[in-house]
């Protein structure tokens, strides 16, 4: 029997850093997606709610990823929990103005603002852990910001709130990941995202004792189910991300999420971001992979 051209050969492997681009890419698109389901579900029932709702659908999804991660060891949790106390303070803080600024202001803009967090991070980290920056990336993170000043446009008319308070987010997100950074190694990671759900999950109901509860209307149900789903994709995309590739190859893919939050919002409601945003975005990206590589350069130097 003759055999097909190719048959027996082993299919060349695929190299880690492309594999980590791919879940990337994945991680990526579920969460802008997740954000776009959240967005809608926020239309139709209270903005505190839709928050506590989530939670239920998430919390017991991660208890599952848990198991099958090995993510539950509550000695080791328990072991860090000043740090991990801090971390979810930032991750609720994070969440609830995130989603106050998603009601209220276009997809793309806000998925431009928040695409600095990496350059507040880096500038947290100097400032508050000692990390050395030199003059390059200290510019670089300078003309980042530059960048989201174009997008939030402060003028004489006075800052657009939703665009301040998704400032305020980027700086929950510093806390945050500041605080992720002093975590020991052998803390699980999904055991600390639970924790911070479940966190997030009970904000969230105590903040809608304020407000009616309404009735999830049926066709908005779905949705909702689907942004948990997609937020749990999304996270386990992105652990396996940290457990292959090189950091310097796979995270410049992230910035995939500013084109798909611009293209959702366009198709959905219709924004079509001002020349000024994608001005300022190009220049957000531009500083964020600038810092990237120079870390990377610098990270290479060290080692040899």
């Amino acid at each position: 029997m003759v055999q097909p051209v190719g048959a027996g050969r082993s299919a060349a492997p695929v190299s880690d850093n492309i594999k980590g681009a791919g879940f990337m890419l994945v991680a990526m698109a579920a969460f802008i997606l997740g954000d776009a389901c959240m967005k809608v579900v926020i239309g139709h029932i209270p903005l505190y709610q839709a928050v506590t709702l989530r939670g239920v659908v998430t919390v017991p999804l991660l208890l599952v990823l848990g198991r099958l991660f090995g993510g539950i060891n509550l000695t080791r949790l328990r072991d860090s929990w000043r740090v991990i106390s801090l971390r979810t303070a930032g991750e609720i803080g994070a969440t609830l103005t995130f989603f106050y600024a998603l009601v209220n202001m276009p997809l793309g803009a806000l998925s431009a603002i928040l695409q600095s967090a990496p350059l507040a991070v880096t500038a947290g980290a100097a400032l508050f852990m000692g990390e050395k920056v030199g003059w390059r990336r200290g510019l670089a993170i300078v003309v980042g910001f530059a960048g989201v000043l174009l997008i939030v446009q402060p003028g004489t008319e006075g800052l657009n709130m939703a665009a301040v308070v998704a400032l305020i987010s980027v700086g929950f997100i510093v806390v945050r990941d500041l605080s992720t950074r002093r975590l020991p190694a052998d803390v699980p990671s999904v055991g600390v995202a639970l924790v911070a759900s479940v966190a997030v999950m009970a904000t969230g109901a105590v903040l809608s004792l304020g407000t009616p509860w309404q009735p999830v209307p049926l066709a908005v149900l779905p949705i909702l189910v689907l942004a948990a789903v997609l937020v749990n994709i999304g996270y386990i995309f992105i652990i396996r991300v940290m457990r292959v590739g090189e950091v310097g190859f796979t995270t410049p893919f992230r910035y995939t999420a500013l084109v798909w939050a611009m293209a959702l919002g366009w198709l959905i409601w219709g924004e079509v971001p001002r020349p000024t945003t994608l001005v300022g975005a190009a220049i957000v990206v531009a500083s964020g992979l600038f810092v990237l590589l120079r870390e990377a350069q610098l990270g290479r130097t060290r080692r040899h």
